[in-house]
């Protein structure tokens, strides 16, 4: 004869599994760019499970907060845009807790 489970034992058994679950299913965002040539930049982005990012907003900022290059990541999720003559960040943002700044010193060179 098998014994039931204690409804606590029942509680923390399903707790544990939820947590384990959602932290299973937590993606990070990822984003990548180069320097094609010296006046073009390719922007790769996508997330830790290996999804990409099509649709998601790339922007390119100055240091002044302006958008020089407002845009979004192609059906490939890459966006390629001529660079800037001023001071940039790249801005990737999916959303709330998944953005990701690239600063212009941080980009590989061709």
């Amino acid at each position: 004869m098998s014994r039931p489970f204690h409804p606590i034992m029942n509680a923390a058994l399903l707790a544990l599994c939820a947590g384990v679950s959602a932290s299973a299913l937590a993606h990070n965002p990822m984003c990548e760019c180069k320097a094609i040539d010296a006046e073009q930049i390719k922007c790769t982005g996508g997330f830790s499970d290996g999804s990409g990012a099509p649709g998601v907003t790339l922007d390119v900022i100055g240091y002044d907060e302006t958008i020089l290059v407002p845009g979004k990541l192609g059906a490939d999720s890459t966006l390629t845009f001529k660079k800037p003559g001023a001071e940039f960040y790249v801005l990737f943002d999916a959303g709330p807790g998944h953005v990701v700044e690239i600063d212009q010193a941080d980009i590989e060179a061709p």
